[in-house]
């Protein structure tokens, strides 16, 4: 049994340390913290989730099978030394695309590529090796930490499991006494022996980051990392990912609803909604020249003492008033024209394709309002420029 699974692995498991490309080139797989910044690490190529949903009784011999459209087509790329910033509304497949990249969930299509290498493990010695590389922190650190094991415990089995606990017991006390300081918790022997319920919010979190870094990973998937948080220590815990970004050269996804922490923490802000990408780019241009009418909501939805004073000037059309689309018969087109007061007859027809805006480079929007034709056209009515404005 273990033969067979084992063989099953290797053929569509992910690349052996040393592997080949498709030209049949040894690639070797970086695992080092010194490795040049900006090197592509992790990739999603258009990636794809649907989840079947189990047919009424009725319908139940008929050959149509219903799916949540969870994640379509999803394109991301991660690098060393660099945060992406995922962002969207409760529901819009967010940490559907952490868990994919995580491979805790089989893909229904698109690719995840591990240095450039395809990636397809199905658990075992080839996860294990692929989670060696990339590792996963939760939302919330309470239910990510077993209740019943002390810090000593989560954090050793972290070390055993990825071969980094050393050969003697002083190399491990030593290998746990650095986890704890690189996530701030000192001393360490005042945390080790502790159970979950005896710690604080935040520090449930950074051990739940110290059991994540005892892989020594290359990629971090930080799943709302500070929303179980108090507002008063988030910005302590953002910190100590920007610190450990830049000493040990992560590449880190931050998922995440709040767009302002995005453009506070995060070098390149991706907006997410219905399972698909609509707008991207650099998170200064994202955030403060937002392209894509969702986006903008986003924005907008963040308090503002100017609007709560009546001083600032909102159209009430411009809100985004409307629910969410159903994601098992998702709407023809752009998913988010049912709630977009800029919506075109396009764009009920049509879905969009990434456009560049051209304020900046690498700034794009899936919105038929920036496309050539459609900008002719707005150009030309009366009050064009007022409505892309």
């Amino acid at each position: 049994m273990t033969e067979r699974t084992e063989r099953s692995e290797g053929h569509e498991g992910m690349p052996s340390q040393l592997s080949s490309d498709k030209t049949g080139t040894p690639v070797t797989l970086s695992h080092d913290a010194q490795a040049p910044a900006g090197e592509v690490v992790l990739e999603a190529v258009g990636l794809t989730k649907h989840f079947p949903v189990r047919p009424p009784l009725r319908t139940l011999f008929s050959r149509k099978r219903d799916a949540v459209h969870a994640v379509d087509d999803v394109h991301l790329t991660l690098r060393r030394g660099r945060v992406t910033a995922l962002v969207g509304e409760s529901g819009s497949g967010k940490s559907t695309v952490a868990r994919l990249l995580a491979q805790l969930y089989p893909r229904t299509g698109g690719d995840i590529r591990l240095h450039g290498v395809t990636t397809t493990v199905k658990g075992g010695r080839r996860f294990r090796e692929y989670a060696r590389r990339v590792q996963m922190i939760f939302q919330d650190p309470f239910a990510s930490l077993n209740p019943v094991h002390t810090t000593r415990y989560h954090l050793t089995r972290s070390l055993r499991i990825h071969g980094n606990a050393g050969s003697t017991p002083q190399e491990l006390e030593d290998a746990l006494a650095g986890l704890l300081n690189r996530v701030s918790l000192t001393p360490p022997e005042r945390y080790l022996d502790k159970f979950p319920h005896e710690l604080s919010g935040g520090q449930r979190q950074r051990v739940a980051i110290a059991r994540a870094l005892g892989a020594n990973p290359e990629a971090l998937l930080a799943d709302e990392p500070v929303s179980m948080l108090d507002v008063s220590i988030r910005l302590g815990v953002l910190n100590l990912l920007r610190d450990l970004k830049e000493r040990l050269n992560l590449a880190i996804l931050y998922i995440t609803h709040d767009i302002a922490s995005a453009r506070y923490f995060a070098d390149e802000t991706m907006v997410m909604y219905a399972g698909r990408m609509v707008e991207g780019g650099d998170s200064e241009t994202v955030t403060q020249s937002p392209a894509h009418p969702y986006t903008r909501l986003l924005i907008d939805s963040a308090p503002d003492p100017d609007r709560l004073t009546g001083l600032a000037d909102v159209d009430a059309e411009d809100r985004g008033n409307g629910e969410p689309p159903s994601l098992i018969r998702p709407p023809s087109g752009c998913r988010f024209h049912p709630r977009c007061p800029h919506a075109m007859p396009r764009c009920s027809i049509e879905m969009p394709v990434p456009l560049p805006i051209g304020d900046r480079p690498g700034h794009w929007a899936a919105c038929w309002l920036y496309d050539e034709a459609s900008l002719a056209t707005t150009a030309s009515s009366p009050n064009g420029r007022e409505e892309l404005s």
